[in-house]
């Protein structure tokens, strides 16, 4: 009988999947897009490493959600890593013995502000509070939007607070977004009496006026409804009526868009504007502004005009520096090194 011969195979080769490379450049402003880095400075208990976890995800997708830190990392080493891949601002999270504290940074030459963590709900608290959480896949492909109320330009260090955050994301042209990136907003709200500062982080919504949930999932759904136990179809769309007390419609949340968005939202139609909280949710107070990274002389301080000065002295002493953080990290390092040998 004739032998066959044996086909050759051919090796499996697994197709290269090109990554889309980020833009560097704003194209409205032409200056560099803002990238962050949130890490810790010290030991931190599990909540706040899941509070550190829920700002790198609010930070998207502008910063490294997957950062990987040592102990024996200084901020040098973040610095000198910050230059190469465009970092331009630092997220620091600290625990002291009274209170957490969050120092935002601009690299690398400051100013450094340093606030003192009240309150604060992690992302995971937020969405069990809700009926219905909301994370669509795409809500973190764009960076959110930012708005700041009850900063003044009368104080110094509220105006700088306004300058900082307003450059922590990237501008946008009102005449030339697209309604479909603007998904997510971050509130900050500044209170005059009690000198705090409400951080909150929002999704964006928007919701046909006069038109019930159920004809709104049918549209958007494509999925046949199921309409056995109902007589008419008439019955379909007044059963749900048009929404609940809790969908109530605001006239004064009523926009008109100026480009269809998806198959509900029409331009020819008004559209509700809804938000729906993400997380997490902090309480802040300023506690210090330096003029350099984490060093230099203090351009703001709150217990400067204080009367008692033990309080001023505490409160400077339990925050500390970074070098001293960093002076203890190489001595606990001997230590275990000494016990070791």
């Amino acid at each position: 009988m004739p032998r066959f011969r044996n086909k050759k195979r051919v090796p499996f080769v697994k197709p290269v999947v090109k990554k889309q490379q980020q833009q560097n450049v704003d194209h409205i402003t032409g200056d560099r897009i803002p990238r962050s880095f949130v890490f810790s400075r010290g030991k931190l208990p599990g909540s706040l490493k899941q509070l550190q976890a829920d700002l790198r995800k609010l930070m998207l997708p502008y910063t490294a959600l997957k950062l990987k830190e040592k102990k024996r990392n200084n901020l040098k080493d973040f610095l000198n890593v910050a230059g190469p891949m465009g970092v331009t601002h630092f997220l620091m999270l600290s625990k002291t013995a009274t209170a957490p504290y969050l120092r935002v940074a601009k690299t690398p030459q400051g100013p450094t502000l340093t606030f003192k963590i009240h309150e604060y709900s992690l992302a995971i608290d937020v969405a069990r509070s809700q009926l219905r959480p909301r994370c669509p896949k795409d809500l973190f492909a764009n960076s959110p939007l930012i708005v700041l109320s009850g900063f003044g330009k009368e104080e110094r260090h509220l105006s700088l607070i306004t300058t900082v955050f307003q450059n922590i994301f990237p501008a946008i042209d009102i005449n030339t977004v697209k309604l479909s990136s603007c998904q997510r907003i971050v509130l900050l709200n500044y209170n005059k009496d009690t000198k705090l500062i409400d951080f909150r982080h929002f999704s964006i919504r928007l919701q046909p006026v006069g038109v019930s949930r159920r004809i709104r999932k049918f549209v958007q759904n494509h999925q046949v409804p199921d309409l056995r136990d109902l007589q008419d179809v008439s019955d379909f769309v007044t059963k749900a009526g048009y929404g609940s007390e809790s969908e109530a419609d605001d006239e004064a949340a009523h926009v008109s868009l100026p480009s269809d968005l998806g198959r509900v939202n029409r331009s020819t139609n008004k559209s509700a504007v809804k938000l729906q909280e993400l997380g997490p949710r902090m309480s802040l107070q300023l506690i210090k502004i330096e003029e350099g990274l984490c060093s230099g002389g203090v351009m703001f301080s709150e217990y400067e005009n204080s009367k008692g000065s033990k309080t001023q002295d505490t409160e400077e002493e339990h925050i500390g520096s970074d070098e001293d953080m960093e002076e203890e990290h190489s001595e606990s390092e001997e230590d275990e090194e000494n016990l070791n040998n």
